[in-house]
Order: structure tokens, then sequence, then C-alpha cells
């Protein structure tokens, strides 16, 4: 999350090491939790959390998938101490352990290699407080594999963070080498550290625990006065590429100065115009691979083109709005109010796709809903339709035909005929009393109702620019009243 909006702009560099140090002590919070037993608190929160999902309101639910949501995570960890039983109890397991005692870095290696793995710090650092516990590690060895838990939970955000960004990218290795470093300075003076956490507390699992809390602790302390110059010093090695080279940045329009020709800033524009049409052709056929097989990483990677629409977009916008208008006759205003409706309204067909269809797509497969085979060709269908009607509607608007004007507005009759006929069926499959078929028919009819509103801003884009200026639209489509 602070990765995130630190690649958005909402928090610094600084403020996202800040917020990774608060981060990193409040883990160390949980795993001080479960040293005691809690396991009677994991059904308490599930059971609060039900009753306010089922009897709240929206805000109020929330709340009850958070208590869920916690009582899950206090029963799988819970469960990890049970499991962990039988391997620490095993002969062989302890005999292996025990001749790595000695072997301090070996150890940190072997914490941050699990911690990798099981993605959780926690995890590890609860293997290392029942292995101390059953005397299979030294309290020295177990805080070694605490020591390289804290390294491995930071590996993660590195290698599953953005790999397009370098904003996105400075936190999470912020965040890694500043644990490496920590990591490298208690090493440094480690002969000292085991006697000393031995001294504060005798039970193994309590210092293991409390080795983990402090050393989080200590090290935020430290490196706070630090943060700025060492977001200073990430921003220097991982610097931001420039406008120019992100996939959303102007081309044509980047290189014409303010007081350019009239014809040359129009005929860039509509270049850049082109370029929208082409990302949206690539989100729809995005969008169409997402209903066949529903990937994570395939929908975050369609969300991301929705973020070049928006940028093109923005830059056409301010062109053409910046023009002198006592530089523009006529036929040049005409033409400018097309290419701003044309951007304008693939730039909304991109976001009906992202915030919608998209998010159709994830809430099925979040609930483990399939679209029939039927319904899925439905949208396949339609998908492919709007696509044809995206090239359509892109040939209109550089050629300013008429005829292809009307042909590409009367297509919109023909989506909400779609829309109606999918309607009547999903009311057909409520009365069949099927429930898993209605609740894959009603989630194909917001999409089918999303797809038909999609075609309007395609239609929307060139052909009735040129229809209003010849007066060919109607002003409502209800009958005159006889």
């Amino acid at each position: 999350m602070a990765t995130g909006f630190a690649a958005d702009g909402l928090l610094t560099l600084g403020q996202g090491l800040a917020v990774m140090l608060g981060a990193n002590v409040g883990t160390t919070l949980i795993v001080q939790l479960l040293s005691f037993d809690i396991s009677l608190a994991a059904p308490i929160l599930v059971l609060m959390g039900y009753l306010l999902f089922q009897r709240g309101r929206a805000g109020v639910r929330d709340f009850g998938r958070v208590f869920i949501g916690l009582g899950l995570v206090l029963f799988a960890l819970h469960s990890i101490l049970i499991l962990l039983e039988p391997l620490t109890s095993n002969h062989a397991t302890q005999m292996f352990l025990q001749g790595l005692s000695t072997h301090i870095v070996f150890i940190v290696l072997i914490g941050v290699a699990l911690t990798w793995a099981v993605h959780s710090s926690v995890a590890v650092v609860l293997l290392a407080m029942s292995l101390a516990t059953n005397g299979v590690l030294t309290v020295p060895a177990g805080i070694a594999l605490a020591l390289g838990a804290n390294v491995g939970t930071a590996i993660n955000p590195v290698l599953e963070g953005s790999v397009k960004s370098a904003v996105a990218r400075r936190l999470s290795l912020g965040n890694l080498l500043s644990r490496i470093a920590g990591v490298l300075l208690i090493l440094a003076i480690y002969p000292f550290v085991g006697p000393f956490i031995e001294k504060v507390e005798a039970a193994p699992a309590r210092a293991v625990a409390n080795f983990h809390l402090l050393f989080n602790i200590g090290f935020a302390i430290l490196l706070f006065p630090f943060l700025t110059p060492f977001a200073r010093l990430l921003e220097q090695f991982l610097p931001a590429r420039t406008e120019t080279g992100l996939p959303g940045a102007p081309l044509y329009l980047r290189g014409v100065p303010e007081d350019a020709p009239l014809g040359q800033m129009l005929a860039a524009a509509t270049r850049e115009a082109l370029r929208l049409s082409d990302v949206l052709e690539q989100m729809l056929i995005g969008l169409r691979e997402a209903l066949a097989s529903p990937d994570r990483r395939l929908i975050e990677d369609v969300r991301s083109l929705d973020d070049q629409l928006d940028s093109l977009n923005r830059a056409i916008n301010d062109k053409l709005v910046a023009i002198d208008p006592r530089k523009v006759d006529g036929p040049s205003n005409e033409r400018a109010g097309r290419i701003i409706a044309f951007s304008r309204n693939l730039e909304q067909a991109g976001d009906l796709i992202d915030r919608s269809l998209l998010g159709i797509v994830r809430r099925a497969d979040k609930r483990g809903i399939s679209f029939s085979r039927d319904g899925r060709a439905e949208l396949v269908t339609q998908i492919d339709a709007l696509v044809e009607t995206l090239h359509v509607s892109t040939a209109v608007f550089l050629n300013g035909d008429i005829e292809g004007a009307r042909t590409l507005a009367s297509a919109k009759e023909k989506f909400r005929r779609m829309e109606e006929e999918a309607t009547a069926m999903h009311f057909e499959r409520l009365r069949s009393g099927n429930v898993e078929s209605s609740e894959s028919s009603a989630l194909q009819l917001d999409a089918l109702h999303d797809l038909k509103r999609v075609a309007s801003h395609l239609i929307e884009a060139s052909a009735y620019p040129i229809l209003q200026q010849r007066g060919d639209l109607l002003p409502t489509r209800l009958k005159i009243a006889t």
C-alpha cells in the first residue's frame, strides 16, 4: 500500500519509508501477542465480524469483514504453532538444527529463505520461538533466525513490485537495504546480543520475541533522523524516467511549440487521438482474454492502459484549449471540437472498462462464479462488435464521412437490442429458480449494460459531432404527442 501511495505521489519517499518503519514495528506486536495463548480470541473475532456483516449497513459490514479477517489470521497463525510441534519434536530435525546452532550466518540465511518462501516474517519468528522453547535451537540461534526473517520479509515487495516504474521500486528497495544494514550491524556485535537478551528474559520464546521487538524499535529510532538523506540517495540511485519515456506521454504534441501554426497543432493532436484508439483496442482485447482466463496480473496490465488514456486525453485537451481563439476560424474550430470529443469519449470508454467491466470479472472470479458457455459467448461477441465499432469510429473521425457517421449512429440500436434480449433471458433464469445461474446471469447482465455504454461512447466519439453539425440529430427519442 505504501509503495502504491508513493508511486502515485500521495506520499513522499521519506514519508513512505517512515510508514514502513512503523509497519515493521507493527508486525513485532503481532509476534508479542501470539507469544501468549490467544486461541480463544480468534473465534470471538470471527463471530463478531459475522454478526456485524449480517446485520450492519454498508460501513458496519466493512468492519465485519475486518474482524473476520483478523480472526482467520489468528486461526492460521495458531495453526502454524500446532503444525510445528511434530517438526520440532523430530529427532533428526533436532540433531540437524543443534549442529547449526554455532553457524549464525547460515541460520540467518535460512531465515531469509524461509521468510521469502512463506511470505510471512511472523510465521518464521514463531518457528524460531518454538524451536528455542523446545531446546532445538539456542536463544542466540533463535535470534539469528529472527534476524533472517527481518530481511526475508522485505524481499517479496521488491520482487513483486512494479518493474516499470523506478518511483514504485524506491520504497521497497529502500526498505530491503535498510533491513540488511540493520542485520549486518547486529551481526557485528552479535557475541554481546545473545547474553544481553537472555539476562533480560529467561524464557526462550519470550527472549526471541523481545529481541524481534527491540530490534525493530531500535532500528526505527536509529534510522528515523536519516530518512530524508536516505530518500535522496534512493532517488539518485533510481531516477524517475522523464515524461517522454512514459507509455502515456504525448509523442507528437511534445515537440509542437505553443506558437506553432494551427494546422500543425491540429495534425499532431489528431495523431495523438489515434494513439488513444490503439490503446483502447488493447484494453478491449485484454478484457476479452480476461473473460476467458481471469488472471490477476492480466487484469492489472489492462487496467494500467487506462492511465495511458487519461494521460493522452489530458495532453490533447491542454494543447487545444490553450490555442488562442483569435487564430481559430470556423472549420478549424469544428475540427478541434471533433478531436476533443473523440479523445474524451475514448477516455471515458476506457474508464468503463477499468472500473466496471474488469471489476465484474474480478468479482466473478473472487466469488467462484463462472459464466455459462452461452453467456461468455454473448460477451465475447459484443466485445468483438465493439472492436469493429472502434475501427469504424476511428475511420469516421479521420475522414469525416457523413454516410459513415449515419451508419455508425444506427449501430447504437443493435447494442440496445442485445441488452434487452439479455435482460429477458436473465428474468427467465430467475423464474427457473436456478440460483447459481441467476447469479452469473446478473453479472453478465451488468457486463452487457456496461458494454452498451462503451458502444455509446465509441459512437458519440466521431459520429455525433458530424451529425450534430449538419443538424441530423433529433433532440429526443420520444414520440411527439398527438
